[in-house]
């Protein structure tokens, strides 16, 4: 913007000096020409009296002429004079067509020449009713006198004024350009998550409202995130009372291996539970960045969801690369992640169908988690879109998975198996400091059966 403001004035003031300093100059050069005619005009009739002193003999013909060459020696501006006679006196030149018609008609004018300008002064009255014609010749460096100088002076003095105009419009642009680059470093550091930038509220009107409604944006939005964490803090931390009942009742169940189950179930849904509410009340803009083995935690959840799958007589396929695979999700997040992906599998797709968990390194470091199945797949429906339910569910687990996977720089992908059934990839992406890896391109290979 500084640069298109700079160009504009630059462009307005060159216009500007053009259109005042160019007529300017034909004037100059104008006014010289015509100084120097009125010049040697005024040389010319000086000589008219003497020329008719020389016709009555009160003035001898080489005294004329020696009074002649003596001017003419001392100007620029020779002078000839023709006598009706035929005799020249001072510098010798042709009697041209414009010197015979100033005889002929006996009237003063000037004429091109070759080289200059011609001044022509008819003397009438003479003895005789002859005409003498007293011609000046100014050159055309004469005729140009002073004018290169007074171009130089003008382009310079043209120059200097563009100058000046670029100097202001910089200054200019600057007071404009400040106050707007702020306003936009502010709404960088607000997109990014920094809930405490404001913008500086200073140059134009314009400019000055727009920094306002930039700051008051975001201290609506603070409050507005302020609202939501406590409020699904609240909602989560509800679920304790119900929590605490169901533990009391487990723990009052005879069958010892129950219990434990039943036990372990609560645990980790109280773990869920507070890791929501821990999310929710950390400060938006928190510059931690979580990081998990993905290897570890998908086989983990393939362990855990196993069982499952020899009841409804499900073949489980897992495939996975090297351990450690480091990704930019945390533990809770990415044990989500996989449940709700497995889930979708359990749910959706008749019992004895089977699947298959793929998780293989990424090119630029993070993680690719694939899980397939050979069931109808998702037909035309887009599973992602939040709050879509079917088969009894909520239309909220693929958009989480989406979304922690897009927080991590990865994303979402819905496809086909080779089977024919759904196929769902989720791309992981790599921490800032990832931890040494294992470079072995192999995969351990491990297929369940139940």
């Amino acid at each position: 913007m500084r640069l298109r403001v700079i160009l504009l004035v630059v462009a307005t003031s060159s216009l500007v000096l053009v259109s005042f300093l160019i007529p300017l100059a034909l004037v100059l050069r104008t006014l010289a020409a015509d100084h120097a005619i009125s010049t040697a005009t005024a040389q010319a009739q000086y000589f008219g009296p003497l020329v008719t002193a020389q016709t009555t003999g009160d003035l001898t013909t080489s005294g004329l002429g020696q009074t002649i060459d003596e001017v003419s020696a001392a100007t620029d501006t020779p002078i000839t004079v023709f006598l009706p006679s035929g005799t020249q006196l001072g510098e010798p030149a042709p009697r041209s067509a414009a010197v015979q018609l100033a005889a002929k008609d006996g009237r003063s004018f000037t004429a091109e020449a070759n080289g200059g300008e011609e001044v022509l002064v008819a003397v009438g009255g003479l003895p005789g009713n002859g005409t003498a014609v007293i011609r000046t010749f100014v050159p055309g460096s004469v005729l140009r006198h002073g004018v290169a100088r007074a171009w130089l002076l003008l382009g310079g003095v043209g120059l200097l004024l563009l100058v000046l105009s670029v100097a202001v419009a910089d200054q200019l642009a600057r007071s404009l350009v400040r106050p707007i680059e702020a306003l936009a470093l502010a709404a960088d550091r607000l997109a990014a998550g920094d809930l405490s930038a404001r913008a500086e509220v200073a140059g134009p009107p314009e400019v000055r409202r727009a920094s306002t409604g930039l700051n008051r944006l975001a201290v609506r939005i603070g409050e507005l995130l302020a609202h939501e964490r406590e409020t699904v803090a609240d909602l989560s931390h509800r679920l304790r009372t119900p929590l605490t009942a169901l533990r009391i009742d487990a723990e009052s169940l005879r069958d010892g291996a129950e219990m434990e189950q039943l036990l372990a179930d609560v645990n980790a849904v109280e773990r869920t539970v507070s890791g929501i509410i821990h999310e929710a009340r950390r400060p938006s803009g928190d510059g931690t960045r979580a990081a998990c083995d993905a290897a570890g935690v998908t086989a983990d959840r393939a362990a855990f969801w196993l069982p499952l799958a020899e009841d409804q007589d499900r073949r489980m396929t897992v495939e996975l690369a090297p351990r450690p695979v480091p990704v930019r999700v945390s533990h809770t997040d990415l044990m989500a992640c996989v449940d709700i992906l497995l889930e979708n599998v359990f749910a959706h797709t008749p019992e004895g169908v089977a699947f298959t968990i793929r998780l293989s390194r990424r090119a630029g470091g993070g993680a690719w988690l694939a899980v397939s199945d050979d069931g109808p797949g998702f037909g035309d429906v887009d599973p992602t879109r939040r709050g879509l339910s079917r088969g009894g569910s909520t239309g909220l687990g693929l958009d989480i998975a989406r979304r922690i996977a897009e927080g991590s720089g990865g994303s979402l992908v819905i496809g086909r198996s080779a089977s024919g059934g759904a196929t769902v990839t989720l791309g992981l992406g790599s921490p800032a400091q990832a931890p040494e890896t294992n470079r072995r391109h192999g995969r351990t290979r491990l297929r369940l059966r139940a």
